[in-house]
C-alpha cells in the first residue's frame, strides 16, 4: 500500500490558493514512490487475463479451454459454462452500463470478455489465453453509421432534453437575408491514458478490498457490490493514484467485477490489466457524430434563427448519448432556436464520456458554421460572436453566476495578433507555405455535486498546527493532492507543508466522480467548509497561533470535525459555464497538405484559479488533445467484423511532442460569489473544446478549403491547396 503520509513531506512551501506550487505528489511520481492499482504489493497475488471475442454479434457456439487448463500454473478458466451466478444487473452511475459477466453465450461487440483465464503468473496466463478455442454462431454486424440513418431514433429522456425549440423557426429563417446550412462529421475517438484499466481484487472472508483504476471510488465501490451480490459496507476500494481517466475510467466496466469474480473462485489475489487492444471496445469511446447546423442572419450578422441536429452511435445493448448540440442551445443570443439528438445502433462496444463529451464535438460544428457565416458576410469572425453575443443565458432566461467570455475575445485577439489576419484565403504565405489564421469560442458547464470531508488539527509540542483533511475523491493526473491541500492551508491560515490532504479511499468521507469538471467545485467546497467548520467550533480564526492556543486548551490537543457540503438554489437563479477564446495559426504545405500548428493563443474565464501552474497546465492537455482531434484522432472499424482495425499506439495517432508549438494560456480575472463558497469553475474539460474548429477555420483562411469532417488529414487538403 502506498504511504500516502510521504506527500506531505513533499510539498513545496508556498501562499495558499491561487499560488503555483508544484505538486505535492510530484517527487512520488519522479522516483517510483507513487504506485498505482496495477502497482500495489499483495502477497499471494495470481494474474487474469481477458478472452475477448473475435465475432461483433452471434453467439459462441464451443467453447474449448482443455489446452487452456493444461498450461502449467493454471489456476482456472472461467467461461459462461462454469462463471458464478450474478443478481440482476444493476444500473451504475453516473451511466447505466451493460456489463459482459460471462453470465450467458450472446456476443454484442467485437472484443467483448468471453473468459477469464487465472494463472500464477501473467505469461502463463497470457499464453494460456491464447489457446481458448471458441466457434461462434455469427450474424452480420451493422457497423456503419451513415448506412443505416434511417433507423435513428429519439433517446430516452436523460439530463436534459433530447429536443428543444424556441420560438417560430420558419418564421425567424424567414428573417435571415445570408445563411449557411452545412453537415460536420466527427469520428470515434478512444481514451489510451498512459496507464490502462487495471483492477487487483483481494477478498478476505466476505469482505473484499478492490484496487481500482477509476474516476470515481465511491460510485466503484457501490457499483461492485450490486454487481457480485455483497453489501457495500464489505466493500473497500482504493485508488491512491489514476494515470489518466478522460472519461473511460468514469463507470465501472467489466473487468472490475470479473476481477473480483476471479479472485473470489481461486480464493487468492487477483490483478487484471487490460492490454491496450483491449482499451477499445469493452470500456468505452467517444462516439461518431454527424451534425447539421443551419443559420440564418441579416447582413449586420445578427443570427435571426439557428438549427443543429445531431446524429450519433451508441451500442445494441446501451443508449449513450452525445449531446453535441446542447452547447448551441446557450453560447450565443439566438432569438429562435431547434436542436435535435438521435442515435443509430451499432454492433460495437458501448460509447462513453470523453474530456468534453459533447462540447468538443458540438463547438466543432457550431464554430465551424459560425467561421462560415462570418465568411459568407464578410465579416470578422470575433465581431460575428460579439454581435450576437449572450449577457444572459439565451435558453433559460437566467443570469450568468459571471462570465468573462467578452474579455477573453479582446485579450486573446490582442496577444495573438489577431489584427494581422488577411480574411481573404491563401494571401498570408511563407514561400511555399500557406499560413492561417482561426478561432472559436469555447465554453463548459459549471457543474457541482454533494461532497463530504474530514478535517483533524492537532497542536504539536512547539505550538505548531498539523492539519490532516480527508475525502473520497481521486487525483486522476490533474493535481487535486495540490490544489485541496492549498483550499485547505488556505481556510485555515496554515503554511501548505503543515496541511496533508489524503484521498482515494472509500473508507473516507464520500466524493463524487471526477468527471464534469465538478471535482475541484464540489470537493474544493467541502475541504474549504470543513476547514471553516473547525475553526468556528474553536472559535478562532484562519491563524496557527489561534488555533495552537485553542487546541492546548482542550484535552487531546485535536479536534475532529466532519461535514457535508452541497449546492443550493443557485442553480435556479444563476446559469453557470465556463468561456474561453481560442486563437490557432496553421502552416499548410502548399503541395503536400500538411498541416502544422505552430501557436495556440487561448484566454479563458475560469473563476478562482487555485493553482496558476497546474491550470495552465490542464489547459495545455486540452489543446493539445484538441489539436490531436482535429489533425489526427480517428478509431477505424473493419465494417465486416466489427474489429477495430487501428487498437494500440502504433496506429492510433495521438500528438506527440513534434507537433506541438507554442501554446500561450491567458486567465482572464473573473470572480464569481454564486457558483461554491470558493468561486472556481472546472478546467479540465474546456481546454479542449473550440480547438478543432479553430483549426478548421484556420486551415480554410490558408487554403480556401472547407473541411468539415474530422480529422482533417492532410488527403482532404492535398491538391486543393493552390489559392
Amino acid at each position: 500500500m502506498t504511504d500516502m503520509s510521504r506527500t506531505s513531506r513533499d510539498i513545496v512551501t508556498g501562499t495558499g490558493v491561487g499560488a503555483p506550487i508544484d505538486r505535492v505528489d510530484g517527487r512520488l511520481k519522479v522516483t517510483g514512490g507513487a504506485r498505482y492499482s496495477a502497482e500495489i504489493p499483495v502477497p499471494g497475488i495470481t494474474y487474469a487475463v481477458l478472452v475477448t471475442s473475435t465475432i461483433a454479434v452471434g453467439r459462441i457456439a464451443s467453447i474449448d479451454t482443455s489446452a487452456a487448463e493444461s498450461v502449467p500454473g493454471v489456476l482456472k478458466v472461467i467461461t459462461h459454462r462454469n462463471a458464478p451466478r450474478l443478481p440482476v444487473p444493476p444500473a451504475n452511475p453516473p451511466a447505466r452500463r451493460v456489463l459482459a459477466l460471462l453470465q450467458d453465450d450472446k456476443v454484442h461487440y467485437n472484443g467483448q470478455p468471453i473468459a477469464v483465464v487465472v494463472a500464477d503468473t501473467l505469461e502463463r496466463a497470457t499464453d494460456a489465453a491464447s489457446r481458448v478455442r471458441v466457434r461462434y454462431d455469427a450474424a452480420k454486424p451493422v457497423t456503419v453509421m451513415s448506412a443505416n440513418r434511417d433507423t435513428a431514433y429519439t433517446p430516452p429522456q436523460q439530463r436534459a432534453p433530447s429536443d428543444t425549440l424556441r420560438g417560430d423557426y420558419a418564421a425567424g429563417m424567414a428573417k435571415a437575408e445570408v445563411t449557411v446550412d452545412h453537415g460536420y462529421a466527427t469520428p470515434i475517438e478512444n481514451h489510451n491514458p498512459m496507464e490502462p484499466h487495471a483492477t487487483t481484487a483481494v477478498w478476505d472472508g466476505d469482505r473484499l478490498t478492490v484496487y481500482d483504476a477509476t474516476q470515481y471510488v465511491i460510485g466503484d465501490r457501490d457499483a461492485v457490490a450490486r454487481t457480485i451480490g455483497v453489501p457495500a459496507e464489505n466493500v473497500r476500494l482504493v485508488a491512491y493514484f489514476v494515470g489518466g481517466g478522460f472519461g473511460c475510467k468514469g463507470s465501472m466496466w467489466s473487468h472490475v467485477p470479473l476481477a473480483a469474480m476471479a479472485a473470489r473462485e481461486v480464493g487468492r489475489p487477483v490483478k487484471l490489466v487490460l492490454s491496450r487492444r483491449q482499451m477499445y471496445g469493452p470500456v468505452g469511446a467517444r462516439p461518431q457524430t454527424e451534425q447539421r447546423v443551419v443559420i440564418g442572419a441579416t447582413k449586420d450578422g445578427s443570427i435571426t434563427a439557428m438549427r443543429h441536429d445531431s446524429v450519433s452511435h451508441t451500442s445494441r445493448i446501451e443508449d449513450y448519448v452525445e449531446t453535441a448540440a446542447n452547447v448551441t442551445r446557450m453560447l450565443y443570443a439566438t432569438p429562435v432556436l431547434e436542436t435535435t439528438h438521435r442515435l443509430v445502433k451499432l454492433d460495437v462496444g458501448t460509447p462513453t464520456f470523453q474530456r468534453a463529451p459533447g462540447e468538443a464535438t458540438g463547438t466543432f460544428a457550431l464554430e465551424s458554421a459560425m467561421d462560415e457565416l462570418a465568411v459568407a458576410l464578410k465579416m470578422d469572425p470575433v465581431a460575428l460572436r460579439l454581435r450576437n453575443y449572450a449577457e444572459t443565458d439565451p435558453e433559460s432566461g437566467k443570469p450568468f453566476s459571471s462570465k468573462a467570455l467578452r474579455e477573453c475575445y479582446r485579450v486573446g485577439a490582442e496577444r495573438f495578433g489577431w489584427a494581422r489576419r488577411n480574411a481573404t484565403p491563401g494571401a498570408m504565405r511563407d514561400g511555399n507555405v500557406l499560413i492561417g489564421y482561426g478561432m472559436a469560442s469555447a465554453t463548459y458547464p459549471t457543474l457541482r455535486s454533494k461532497a463530504t470531508a474530514l478535517c483533524r488539527l492537532t497542536a504539536d509540542a512547539n505550538g505548531g498546527v498539523r492539519a490532516l483533511v480527508q475525502t473520497a475523491t481521486q487525483d486522476i493526473g490533474t493535481g487535486t493532492y495540490t490544489v485541496m491541500a492549498q483550499v485547505a492551508a488556505d481556510a485555515l491560515g496554515l503554511p501548505v507543508e503543515q496541511v496533508r490532504f489524503e484521498l482515494g479511499d472509500s473508507r473516507m468521507p464520500p466524493s463524487p466522480v471526477s468527471g464534469g469538471s465538478m471535482t475541484a467545485a464540489s470537493t474544493g467546497s467541502a475541504v474549504h467548509d470543513v476547514c471553516v467548520a473547525a475553526l468556528k467550533e474553536l472559535g478562532v480564526a484562519a491563524d496557527e497561533r489561534a488555533i495552537a492556543a485553542a487546541l492546548a486548551s482542550r484535552s487531546g490537543r485535536n479536534l475532529e470535525v466532519k461535514t457535508d457540503s452541497a449546492p443550493g438554489g443557485e442553480r435556479q437563479q444563476y446559469a453557470m459555464h465556463s468561456f474561453g477564446a481560442v486563437f490557432t495559426e496553421v502552416r499548410v504545405d502548399r503541395d503536400l497538405g500538411e498541416v502544422r500548428v505552430p501557436r495556440v493563443t487561448a484566454a479563458y474565464g475560469v473563476g478562482n484559479v487555485l493553482n496558476a501552474k497546474l491550470a495552465t497546465s490542464q489547459m495545455h492537455g486540452g489543446i493539445v488533445w484538441g489539436i490531436g482531434m482535429a489533425l489526427e484522432e480517428e478509431t477505424l472499424v473493419d465494417q465486416r467484423t466489427g474489429r477495430y482495425m487501428n487498437a494500440d499506439l502504433a496506429e492510433y495517432h495521438v500528438p506527440v511532442n513534434a507537433d506541438i508549438g507554442a501554446i500561450d494560456i491567458t486567465f482572464v480575472r473573473e470572480v464569481d460569489t454564486h457558483i461554491n463558497p470558493i468561486g472556481v469553475k472546472g478546467i479540465g474539460e474546456i481546454g479542449i473544446t473550440g480547438v478543432a474548429a479553430s483549426i478548421a477555420n484556420a486551415v480554410f483562411n490558408a487554403t480556401g478549403v472547407r473541411v468539415r469532417d474530422l480529422p482533417l488529414t492532410l488527403n482532404k487538403v492535398i491538391g486543393a491547396t493552390r489559392v
